[in-house]
């Protein structure tokens, strides 16, 4: 439960946007995504001291802060929580989050509780309360994996969607053989580079899905990840999401003959150089255009002039 918290921490950050494009059709409309997002992990646990206290927070919850396109609100605060197994006082604690976090912010908050345990009739998606005529209902997102369609999932191009579809088949654990579960996700990782994913999403992916599915012998899991290593057969797997975006950027530069420099984001007055830089950063990552013209060295009016012209 401990690794797979840390994994679903780690993933949901690698692909937060996609989250909310899986979620909200006009995400690109409502959110602001070139602004990027801060997580609010730091300050969730100072709103839940882990010692003293019955809802000490655990690795897995996230609390992120997205800038907003429209409405009165500059920002909004999503909350998630992935939960594993069915406790029956799950919404207690969800409206627990809420208050607390209303009380710290006050601002607009959507929750979300992504539930990756195997029992079909655990659906809890409110907490109500009342007493003498006062009362309180607090409904939040639930998102069942068990009950997700995995063709569909199979079917998407969204990197969120592969990540449910890896918790799905983990949840085949116990129903399936060792080699059909094996099997299982060879399939999985195969497909995921047919995908129209950018390159580094499918290295989280891939490493999601290595430490995410366990096959319960040492040597067989050893073998798969190996297999898996092959299948994807790209080095930007054990890379940094940086190392990932510059390796990606300099293997598609030689192309173009222009390999020399690209490490530190070729040298600015190389108008060629630059431009393709900065417009595969724009393409393949969701850089803010700070960090973009960090990276290529260049004035941030260059990367907003190719932004537009894009």
């Amino acid at each position: 439960m401990k690794r797979n918290d840390i994994l679903w921490k780690s993933i949901l950050e690698e692909v937060f946007d996609d989250f909310l494009k899986f979620f909200f059709a006009n995400a690109e409309t409502l959110f602001d995504l070139d602004k990027g997002f801060e997580y609010l992990d730091k300050e969730l646990e100072q709103l839940f001291p882990p010692e003293g206290d019955s809802f000490a927070i655990r690795d897995v919850d996230k609390l992120v802060k997205v800038h907003c396109r429209t409405g009165a609100e500059a920002w909004l605060l999503v909350h998630i929580e992935v939960q594993g197994y069915r406790d029956e006082t799950f919404p207690d604690r969800m409206f627990t989050y809420y208050y607390r976090i209303w009380d710290r912010y006050r601002k607009p908050i959507t929750a979300f509780a992504i539930l990756t345990d195997n029992y079909s009739h655990f659906q809890p998606a409110q907490f109500e309360q009342a007493c003498l005529g006062t009362s309180l209902c607090f409904r939040f997102n639930i998102f069942k994996v068990l009950d997700q369609s995995g063709e569909d999932l199979e079917a998407s191009d969204n990197p969120f969607a592969q990540v449910v579809l890896t918790a799905k088949i983990a949840l085949m654990e116990k129903k399936v053989t060792v080699d059909e579960l094996y099997r299982l996700k060879i399939d999985l990782a195969k497909r995921l580079l047919s995908h129209e994913i950018p390159k580094w999403k499918i290295g989280k992916l891939m490493e999601f899905l290595k430490f995410y599915i366990r096959l319960g012998n040492e040597e067989m899991d050893e073998q798969l990840d190996l297999e898996i290593d092959s299948v994807a057969n790209q080095s930007y797997i054990s890379m940094t999401f940086e190392e990932a975006i510059l390796h990606i950027v300099k293997e598609e530069a030689k192309e173009y003959g222009i390999e020399k420099g690209l490490e530190r984001g070729v040298e600015q007055g190389h108008l060629e150089r630059n431009t393709t830089f900065v417009q595969n950063l724009l393409r393949e990552t969701q850089f803010t255009d700070e960090r973009i013209a960090q990276l290529a060295d260049v004035p941030i009016e260059f990367v907003q002039e190719i932004k537009q012209k894009a």
